[in-house]
């Protein structure tokens, strides 16, 4: 199966970079700003929860904007490849049904997509770092494993929800619900840990904290760029673990069911 992997990713690669290009490209064809939206969005979203939650509800994290604006950077990524996942076979039913292509191949064009959209909200994070005085620290190399294991998480649980999504309809509902609870239990516009350590003690609020794959990846990337600290290394590293088994359960599923695919759509 991984020589099977491996050759397939070869093999479509220039697939995957052409088709996310043109999504891109059809995304902002009648928008007036352009790909300036892909800025735009996300840093309407950090106003807004600044207003909220650091004016209103006069949070006490210093430099909150830029708190906010790295857990939405984060989780934007996630949220919309997720979502898209459930579908991805019933909304490329005119392509699967006329041409071979392995359909985690799908999953790989909305991550190049949405990974192009975050690399380009990561360097507006770098400014709004500098802008504020904060600055960068040789931990932000951090970035590219905290990534790497977001990512790796991400295909994994995308490959499941693309298998499932076929013969479960209600599951785009389900999966909605799921994320919103799991957004407001992962600390994008407050400190997780910090709430919860007043009820439960530091120690066991960090343990609950990391249950939540993506609380993992927005505590880490905040703690290498925004405090300027080594992140929480051995829960990166359960996880990146964690998403490759699921990545192989999912891409062995795949393989084995994806004849089906289309009969069932």
């Amino acid at each position: 199966m991984f020589k099977r992997f491996c050759q397939d990713i070869k093999k479509y690669y220039k697939y995957i970079v052409y088709a996310g290009m043109t999504e891109l490209k059809t995304e902002v064809a009648d928008s007036y700003l352009n790909w300036l939206w892909w800025i735009i969005e996300p840093i309407c979203f950090m106003f807004v929860y600044t207003l909220v939650f650091g004016i209103i509800f006069n949070s006490k994290i210093e430099h909150f904007n830029v708190f906010v604006y790295i857990g939405i950077t984060m989780w934007d990524f996630f949220n919309r490849v997720v979502t898209a996942s459930v579908k991805i076979v019933r909304s490329n039913k005119s392509v699967i049904s006329k041409v071979y292509l392995p359909k985690y191949i799908l999953i790989f064009i909305k991550m190049y997509v949405n990974g192009f959209k975050m690399l380009i909200s990561l360097g507006v994070m770098f400014v709004m770092l500098f802008v504020s005085g904060i600055g960068i620290s040789v931990y932000a190399l951090w970035i590219i494993p905290i990534i790497i294991v977001m990512m790796t998480f991400t295909f994994g649980i995308c490959s499941l929800l693309l298998h499932f999504g076929v013969y479960i309809d209600d599951l785009t509902k389900v999966i909605t619900i799921v994320l919103r609870m799991m957004f407001y239990l992962t600390g994008v516009f407050y400190d997780l840990v910090d709430r919860l350590s007043k009820a439960m003690g530091k120690a066991t609020a960090i343990t609950v904290t990391h249950v939540n794959p993506m609380a993992t990846v927005i505590i880490s990337m905040r703690d290498a760029v925004f405090y300027k600290k080594m992140p929480e290394t051995k829960y990166l590293l359960i996880w990146f673990v964690i998403g490759l088994c699921l990545s192989v359960f999912g891409i062995w599923q795949i393989y084995r069911n994806e004849n089906n695919y289309v009969k069932v759509i």
